[in-house]
C-alpha cells in the first residue's frame, strides 16, 4: 500500500501528460513565490510554490486558462491542473454546445476532479487510521515512550502525502464566449477598453466567510452562519469552498463551526458565470490567484485591488513585446508594493509582514501589446488564434491520449 502510493507520489513529480498539450500564445502568466519578512527586512520563503496555472488549446479551438491556489502543500494544486486538463480538454467541449452544456460539462468537471482526488487518498486514510489505532489513546505524541517513534514519524510523513487542498479559478473560451467556473478565492476580471476608459469587471464572486449567500448555504445546513462568520476562517482558511482537504470533508463533525451541519458544509461545487460574448471586444482577461491580490490590498487597503491591477496590466502592455513579460512585470510591482510598504514603517505596515504564493495569467483578446499590433504569431496560429492546416499534423497527439488511463492524476 505505501509502496504504491510512494509510486503515485514519484509520478506526480515527473513530466505530465499535460507538457505535450498545445499551450495558448494568446496569454502569459507571471508568478512569485511566498515571502515573510525579517525585522531586519530580509525575507525568507515559508514554503514551496503552492500555486498552479495552465493554459491550453484544444482541437476544436477550445481554450482552458486555470489558476489554482493551494495550501498545506502542492500536491492538490498539481492533481487539479493534470486531471482537470484531461476532463475538459480531451473531445468534451464542442463548438455546437450551448451555454447549458458548457456548463454541464464544466460541473461535471469538477465534480470528478473532487471525487478523484479523495478517491487517491483512500489507502493512505486506512493507513493513517491503522498506525493511530496502534498509539495509545489520549496521550500526546512527543509524550509517547520511544518504542512509539516510528509509528509517529510515518503518521507525519502519511499525513503530509494526504494534506492540503485548493481554490480554482478556470476560465473556457469556446465560440467566442466566455465563461467562468470558480472555486473559493481567486479572481476572474474582464477588462474591456472604451471610450471612456478600461472597463473592469469581475466575473466571479470570492467564496469567503463575508458572502452572504454561502452564509445563507451555511443557514440552511443548520449552522451558527453569524458565528462563522465573526471567526472569519474554517480551519485556517476563509474559502468556503474548496478541492481536496479531506479534513473538513470527512471530518466536519469534529470541527466545532461546522459540527452541526446537517451535509458536508466546504464543497467543491463550483460557480458558473457565462457565456460572455467576446464579439467586438477589445481587451484582456485577467486570472489572479488570492496571494496577488490580496497583497496588493495589504499594501494599499481594500477595495481598489482590482482596477489597480488592471492599470498595471495595461500600462505593461503598453511597454513589453509578451504577455509573459506583462504578466510577470505586474507580480514583480505587486511584490515590490509589498516590500517597501513593510520597509516604510507606515501605517500599512503592520498588514505586510509576509504575502503568499502569487499568480498573475493574462489572456488577450486584441490589446495593443508594445509595438505590435498583434501579438507575436506561431507558425500554426493565425491573428485570431484559430488553428491553421499546419496544426493538423499535430492531430495524432490526441490520439495517443484519448482513452489513456491517467496514471499521473490518479
Amino acid at each position: 500500500m505505501a509502496a504504491q502510493r510512494r509510486s503515485l507520489l514519484q509520478s506526480e513529480q515527473q513530466p505530465s501528460w499535460t507538457d505535450d498539450l498545445p499551450s495558448c500564445h494568446l496569454s502569459g502568466v507571471g508568478s512569485a513565490p511566498n515571502r515573510s519578512y525579517s525585522a531586519d527586512g530580509k525575507g525568507t520563503e515559508g514554503h514551496p510554490l503552492e500555486d498552479n496555472w495552465l493554459k491550453f488549446r484544444s482541437e476544436n479551438n477550445c481554450y482552458l486558462y486555470g489558476v489554482f491556489n493551494g495550501y498545506d502543500g502542492n500536491r492538490v494544486t498539481n492533481f487539479v491542473g493534470q486531471r482537470l486538463s484531461a476532463e475538459l480538454l480531451l473531445g468534451q467541449l464542442h463548438a455546437d454546445h450551448s451555454d447549458a452544456d458548457v456548463r454541464r460539462v464544466l460541473l461535471q468537471a469538477f465534480d470528478v476532479v473532487e471525487r478523484s482526488f479523495l478517491e487517491s487518498i483512500d489507502d493512505a486514510l486506512a493507513e493513517k487510521a491503522s498506525l493511530q489505532s496502534q498509539l495509545p489513546e489520549g496521550v500526546p505524541h512527543h509524550q509517547l515512550p520511544p518504542q512509539y517513534q516510528k509509528i509517529v514519524e510515518r503518521l507525519k510523513v502519511v499525513e503530509q502525502e494526504i494534506s492540503g487542498g485548493a481554490m480554482a479559478i478556470v476560465a473556457v473560451v469556446l465560440n467566442n464566449k466566455l465563461y467562468i467556473a470558480n472555486v473559493g478565492t481567486n479572481r476572474a476580471l474582464l477588462c474591456k477598453s472604451t471610450v471612456d476608459g478600461l472597463q473592469v469587471t469581475q466575473l466571479n464572486v470570492d467564496h469567503t466567510t463575508e458572502n452572504e449567500d454561502e452564509l445563507f448555504r451555511f443557514s440552511q445546513l443548520g449552522l451558527d452562519a453569524g458565528k462563522i462568520k465573526q471567526v472569519g476562517t474554517i480551519r485556517g482558511q476563509e474559502s468556503t469552498r474548496r478541492i481536496g482537504d479531506y479534513k473538513v470533508k470527512y471530518g466536519y463533525t469534529d470541527i466545532e463551526l461546522l459540527s452541526a451541519a446537517k451535509s458536508k458544509p466546504i464543497i467543491a461545487e463550483p460557480e458558473i458565470h457565462g457565456g460572455h460574448s467576446l464579439d467586438g471586444v477589445t481587451g484582456f482577461l485577467v486570472l489572479m490567484s488570492e496571494g496577488l491580490y490580496k497583497a496588493l490590498e495589504a499594501a494599499h487597503g481594500p477595495g481598489q485591488a482590482n482596477q489597480e491591477i488592471a492599470a498595471m496590466i495595461a500600462t505593461e502592455f503598453a511597454k513589453q513585446t509578451s504577455l509573459d513579460a506583462v504578466a510577470q512585470a505586474v507580480v514583480d510591482r505587486v511584490k515590490r508594493i509589498h516590500c517597501d510598504t513593510f520597509a516604510s514603517g507606515g501605517e500599512r505596515s503592520k498588514f505586510c509582514p509576509r504575502h503568499e504564493d502569487m499568480t498573475l495569467l493574462v489572456r488577450n483578446f486584441g490589446y495593443p501589446l508594445g509595438e505590435m499590433s498583434q501579438p507575436t504569431l506561431t507558425p500554426t496560429q493565425g491573428g485570431d488564434g484559430k488553428p491553421r492546416e499546419e496544426f493538423k499534423d499535430r492531430f495524432s497527439f490526441w490520439q495517443k491520449v484519448k482513452g489513456r488511463e491517467y496514471g499521473r492524476c490518479l
